[in-house]
């Protein structure tokens, strides 16, 4: 079976697209990266060396510290399928990630997206 493509990318390259999408919609980097170190139990510090150092998303969720045992409450419809049903451990990490993303886009509650 082939790896999706996703899997390869850097997220240095898709994070300034998290970013702008959160800011377009008045919220901020800081809260971009509350959620991605919330999901992946980076600390700011190990995350901006994940980025400098281009780390792709297969290896950013393999080597994630700790990854967030309440994630599974993460529930809903990105690209058009359900985060809940994907199999795949990689591609479910992924679309937990961009659903975050796209609840701070829509004004939810930091309370709220971080399952509290």
């Amino acid at each position: 079976m082939t790896k999706h493509r996703i899997y390869s990318i850097s997220v240095a390259s898709v994070y300034p697209h998290y970013v702008a999408k959160a800011e377009k919609k008045g919220r901020t980097k800081t809260e971009v990266d509350e959620i991605i170190c919330w999901l992946t139990g980076h600390s700011q510090q190990s995350l901006d060396d994940q980025l400098a150092e281009m780390t792709n998303f297969e290896d950013f969720f393999a080597q994630a510290p700790q990854m967030n045992p309440s994630r599974s409450l993460i529930t809903g419809v990105i690209c058009g399928v359900r985060v809940e049903d994907i199999q795949e451990t990689t591609m479910r990490e992924i679309r937990y990630l961009d659903k975050l993303i796209d609840e701070l886009a829509k004004g939810k509650a930091m309370e709220k997206i971080l399952r509290k």
